[in-house]
């Protein structure tokens, strides 16, 4: 991690305070939540010991100390979701009023060496704090909450970092209040929060679609289906590639990868790594790539870039998958296949009843790039693939050899 967050001040006394942000962490994030603060004020630290960890898209940073000294305060609450840029902790020996004369006279510096003040130029003092500024001290978020329960803030003893006002305090002030709701409240944070997000954004903007039919199983080997659905979906995209799409304002941006996201269920919530190169790589291949980011999702140790970049998504829920399902669409992709249970049923082969392992495919779709009938012929294409080793070469027998 660069240092680009770090920026130091001194006072009169001479101590050092650092003013540290929220730095630019790749991968084109312009925000994160704070998961945890590894730190409390008044705690002296190391350089590069553990700060704090930062929830991003999907997968928690940790970031170390800048620099050595004493925690003189934390300026942003557990489950708070800032832009990069944004003022986390001061660090150093200052505190009080010598810390945030530090961090002013930090930005009046920067200031001037941005050429905003000249060097020469006098600088007027910051506006004094109200009273009610002083006292009260909470988040947007907290605040609107306060709103909606008709809860007044000032007068409230805040239990937060620097007697902050805290969701708990206004929920409990507007308990008493009358206004009390129902059920134990948990704030949506972390992996969910942004599962919520992504999912409500892609409810919003796609018109959605779902077909749905059987597949006989019978001749794939159970044991390895994420990485044979894998391979049977990137050979059917490169027959239709309107599914392997982005939709780009008014251009439909046709993709030449097949970088295939794998939905993973996780004690935090749903993540979704991409298995890259699945026309190119051996089925044999895919199955260890499926199974290291599965276990790396779970265990929370994925890198960002492992979690971005998917053309398409394939999901399946085992035993779990009920008898079909309606998976929601991974934007900014245009498709998503789903396979259901697979169950020994009935079902006729040549005129008579037999039992055969079955389960239901699904392909939700964005109606805007995609139609009817091509999301069916893809859908049966990669049933045929599935249904048809011989032809394919997905067999229990040659799923071992590169496709």
């Amino acid at each position: 991690m660069t240092r680009s967050g770090e920026r130091a001040a001194r006072v009169d006394s001479g101590a050092v305070a650092y003013e540290f942000k929220l730095p630019d962490l790749g991968e084109g994030l312009t925000e994160g939540e704070i998961a945890r603060w590894l730190v409390s004020e008044g705690q002296e630290i190391a350089e590069d010991e553990p700060l704090v960890e930062i929830h991003t898209d999907k997968p928690t940073v940790e970031i170390p100390s800048p620099a050595a000294g004493k925690v003189a305060r934390i300026l942003v609450d557990e489950g708070e979701v800032v832009p990069v840029g944004t003022v986390l902790v001061v660090i150093g020996e200052a505190n009080g009023h010598d810390g945030e004369a530090a961090v002013a006279s930090q930005r009046r510096r920067e200031r001037r060496l941005s050429g905003a003040v000249p060097e020469e130029q006098p600088r007027a003092e910051p506006a004094p704090v109200s009273e009610t500024d002083t006292r009260v001290r909470a988040t947007p978020l907290v605040r609107r909450l306060a709103q909606e329960l008709g809860v007044e803030l000032e007068g409230l003893e805040g239990t937060g970092p620097q007697g902050r006002v805290t969701d708990e305090d206004v929920r409990r002030a507007g308990q008493s209040l009358g206004q009390s709701q129902e059920g134990r409240r948990e704030r949506l944070r972390g992996v969910r929060r942004l599962v919520a997000e992504h999912m409500t954004r892609a409810h919003r903007e796609v018109p959605p679609v779902t077909w749905v039919e059987e597949c006989d199983f019978g001749d794939v080997d159970l044991g390895r289906l994420v990485p044979l659905t894998l391979k049977a979906v990137a050979e059917s995209l490169k027959e239709f590639p309107e599914l392997n799409a982005r939709l780009e304002g008014d251009e439909i941006a046709y993709l030449d990868r097949y970088d295939i996201g794998v939905a993973v269920q996780t004690e935090q919530g749903l993540v979704v790594p991409v298995v890259r190169g699945c026309d190119t790589a051996p089925v044999d291949e895919l199955a260890r790539e499926v199974e290291r980011l599965a276990d790396g999702a779970r265990a929370g140790t994925l890198e960002p870039g492992e979690l971005r970049g998917s053309t398409f998504t394939v999901t399946s829920a085992g035993k779990l998958g009920g008898l079909l399902t309606t998976p929601i669409v991974n934007h900014p992709e245009v498709a998503i296949l789903s396979v259901g249970r697979v169950t020994d049923r009935p079902v006729v082969r040549d005129g008579s009843v037999v039992v055969r392992p079955v389960g239901h495919v699904s392909v939700t779709f964005d109606h805007r790039v995609i139609d009817g009938a091509r999301a069916s012929e893809f859908g049966l294409a990669v049933i045929r693939r599935l249904e048809d080793p011989t032809a394919h070469r997905l067999s229990k027998a040659s799923a071992s050899r590169p496709c």
